[in-house]
C-alpha cells in the first residue's frame, strides 16, 4: 500500500502554522509528514520561508508518532555537512527515531545567499558525493577527519546519536543524482513522475529501498479559485527542474514564469474537489514504483479546508490504492 504524506511547505506558510499543520496532519492520518528546506520562497506572492529546523525541533515536540522527513536539506554550501549531520542526529533523538534525513544537491535560489557563487552541476555532484560520504561517517559515532577536494574535517565527532543512525534520502532528477542515491541512501526521492529514474536507482542498487514523490493539489470548492490560486503560487513548477536550480531570486523565477498559463499549471495540478483526479494523479506515482507520495496543498491559508476535505474523502479513496 502506498504511504501517504503531508508537505509542510515553508515557502507559503508562517512558522507557527507549520507545526500546527503537522498536529493536524498526523490526527487525521496521513501517515508521514516532509519539509521543505528554503532561505527564499519561490516566488514573492508565496510570502515565507522560516527555517526548517527550528519548525522541525518544535514540530517534534507537537507531534506522537508522525514520521518526518526534510525533503530536502543540501549539505554542500549554506550547510557544512558536519553541521548537517549533527542536525539530523540531534532530530533523530528528539522524535525517538522517526525521522530521515532528506537531501538534495540544491538550487542557486537558497544557496547563493552565502556569496560563494553557484556551481556548474557537474561540480554540485561532486560536493554533494562528498558531503553524503561526510554524514555516513559522522552517523557512525566515532571521530571523523576527512581531507576530500571540498571538504576537510578536522576530528569531528557526534555525541547525541538516536539508537539506529538516522536514515538517509537523497534527491535525483537524472542518471548521475540516481547513482549516487543508490551508492549512499536508503531511499530515493524524486518530486515528479519519472519511471526511468526509478529504474536507473534500481539498476545501480536500489532494488526494494522506498521512492518518494510528491504531488502539489490545489483543493476548493470552487474550481476556478482552485485554478487560479495555483497558478498564482504554483506557476514556478513549470520551469522544470534544470531551470529551476539554476535562478538566483524569486524576481528571476517570477520573469520566467510570465508567460505561464493558469491552464499550463492545472494540467499537472489537481484543481477544485475532484478526489477521483487526485487518486488518478497518485496512481501514477504508483504505477513508476514509488512507495510513498507527499501531497501539498497550495496556498497556507487553504490548509484546513484541506484537512477536512482529506479527512472526510481523500485519504479514504487513497488508501484503496
Amino acid at each position: 500500500m502506498v504511504q501517504i504524506g503531508y508537505t509542510l511547505m515553508c515557502e507559503q506558510t508562517p512558522a507557527r502554522q507549520l507545526v500546527d499543520d503537522a498536529v493536524t496532519a498526523e490526527r487525521i492520518g496521513f501517515d508521514y509528514a516532509v519539509i521543505s528546506d528554503h532561505y527564499f520562497p519561490w516566488v514573492e506572492e508565496q510570502g515565507h520561508s522560516p527555517y526548517a529546523w527550528s519548525v522541525l525541533g518544535a514540530t517534534a515536540q507537537a507531534t506522537e508518532d508522525l514520521p518526518l522527513m526534510t525533503y530536502v536539506t543540501c549539505p554542500t554550501m549554506r550547510y557544512h555537512p558536519a553541521v548537517v549531520a549533527q542536525k539530523a542526529a540531534t532530530m533523530g533523538v528528539l522524535t525517538h527515531g522517526r525521522f530521515t534525513l532528506g537531501l538534495g544537491s540544491g538550487e542557486n535560489l537558497n544557496e547563493h545567499v552565502i556569496g560563494e557563487g553557484w556551481p556548474p552541476a557537474d561540480t554540485r555532484h561532486r560536493m554533494f558525493r562528498e558531503a553524503i560520504e561526510i554524514i555516513r561517517e559522522l552517523f557512525d559515532g566515532d571521530y571523523v577527519t576527512y581531507q576530500g577536494e571540498f571538504y576537510d574535517i578536522d576530528s569531528a565527532k557526534l555525541y547525541d546519536l538516536p539508537d539506529a543512525p538516522v536514515p538517509i534520502g537523497v534527491a535525483a532528477s537524472g542518471r548521475t543524482s540516481a547513482s549516487i542515491a543508490a551508492d549512499f541512501a536508503d531511499a530515493l526521492i524524486i518530486n515528479e513522475v519519472l519511471p526511468d529514474v526509478v529504474d536507473q536507482f534500481a539498476a545501480a542498487g536500489g532494488v526494494g529501498k522506498p521512492v518518494y514523490g510528491q504531488l502539489a493539489v490545489s483543493y476548493d470548492t470552487d474550481a476556478q479559485a482552485a485554478k487560479e490560486r495555483a497558478h498564482r503560487l504554483w506557476r514556478w513548477s513549470a520551469a522544470g527542474w534544470k531551470v529551476m536550480a539554476e535562478l538566483p531570486a524569486p524576481v528571476n523565477i517570477a520573469a520566467y514564469a510570465e508567460y505561464v498559463r493558469p491552464d499550463d499549471i492545472a494540467a499537472s495540478v489537481p484543481c477544485g474537489a475532484d478526489v477521483d483526479a487526485v487518486v488518478a494523479a497518485v496512481r501514477k506515482y504508483v504505477d513508476a514504483g514509488y512507495s510513498h507520495v507527499a501531497l501539498v496543498q497550495i496556498g497556507h491559508d487553504q490548509q484546513q479546508p484541506f484537512f477536512g476535505w482529506a479527512e472526510r474523502e481523500l485519504l479514504p479513496a487513497l488508501r484503496a490504492l
